[in-house]
């Protein structure tokens, strides 16, 4: 398979995410249902954002790198866009919770990133 027919995938699995969002936040009520309601809305949120950031991980990627094809990229863009929608996602929980400070938010990105040296690092041990 190509990495336009991955990318195309990813990138339609984010369209259906997206609508599927909108459609959590028109059409549910929290005060109904608070739990199904906030399980389909981070679920949703969670997919829609890790494609759209996977999709713009890869094409910044291609841009950078002066348009060389590596199906790595695809595989450092997907895990990057799902490391940044963790982050969204923590965020969003710890201000629901209202114990967001900007130290929590640099923590939850410290972490995001050293796991990324993590997994990078293995990734380059693994190829050579």
């Amino acid at each position: 398979m190509s990495h336009h027919k991955y990318i195309s995938i990813i990138g339609f699995a984010g369209i259906l995410a997206w609508i599927a969002w909108i459609v959590v936040v028109t059409k549910l009520s929290p005060y109904a249902n608070m739990e199904l309601s906030l399980m389909f809305f981070y679920l949703t949120f969670f997919i829609a954002v890790s494609c759209t950031f996977t999709v713009l991980g890869f094409y910044f990627r291609l841009w950078l790198f002066k348009n060389e094809i590596f199906y790595k990229h695809i595989n450092v863009s997907l895990r990057q866009g799902v490391f940044l929608s963790l982050i969204t996602m923590f965020s969003l929980v710890f201000q629901m919770l209202r114990v967001l400070t900007w130290w929590s938010g640099l923590l939850l990105i410290v972490i995001a990133v050293l796991l990324e040296f993590y997994f990078s690092s293995r990734d380059s041990e693994l190829s050579s």
